[in-house]
């Protein structure tokens, strides 16, 4: 029984949304009609929201927690240094789709992942994003080495 004082979002042990399959993170996302402009195909922008929420979980379904960076000795975060985008084709309203993460490569203080996001089997939209880590007063650091192990096991 979780004790009510206890606010869920601290609530650690509850499910992740997602799954992995073949060292890829896959997170489902429903299209709503808050995600779309006056025609009822998703407004550009809203495609970097679906994938930081597909970031977030992957980093969480691996075990790193972004509350645990900022808790650190040192706090830490991750923010995204470069993102490349290619639309290929619009989703729409009610489309229900799928945002696959996959890691590319882990080097000092960053990491390179594929991003797509799928309707189907359909690519809609594919990226190549490079996060980082660095403090909260904007300075580089290392990926802890406690924070490279268990994200260098979803390399392919």
């Amino acid at each position: 029984m979780t004790n009510k004082s206890e606010h869920p979002s601290t609530d650690h042990r509850a499910p992740p949304s997602g799954w992995f399959e073949n060292g890829a993170f896959f997170f489902p996302i429903r299209v709503y009609y808050e995600d779309t402009d006056f025609s009822g195909v998703v407004y550009h922008a809203n495609y970097l929201r679906f994938m930081e929420r597909a970031r977030s979980e992957f980093l969480r379904s691996a075990d790193v927690r972004h509350q645990g960076l900022l808790k650190a000795e040192e706090p830490l975060a991750w923010v995204v240094r470069r993102m490349v985008l290619d639309f290929a084709k619009p989703a729409r309203v009610d489309d229900s789709l799928v945002v696959r993460t996959t890691p590319q490569e882990i080097t000092g203080a960053r990491m390179k992942l594929r991003q797509e996001v799928l309707r189907g089997e359909t690519l809609l939209l594919s990226a190549e994003v490079e996060v980082c880590v660095i403090t909260l007063d904007g300075k580089p650091r290392r990926i802890p080495d406690s924070v490279r192990v268990k994200l260098e096991a979803f390399l392919t």
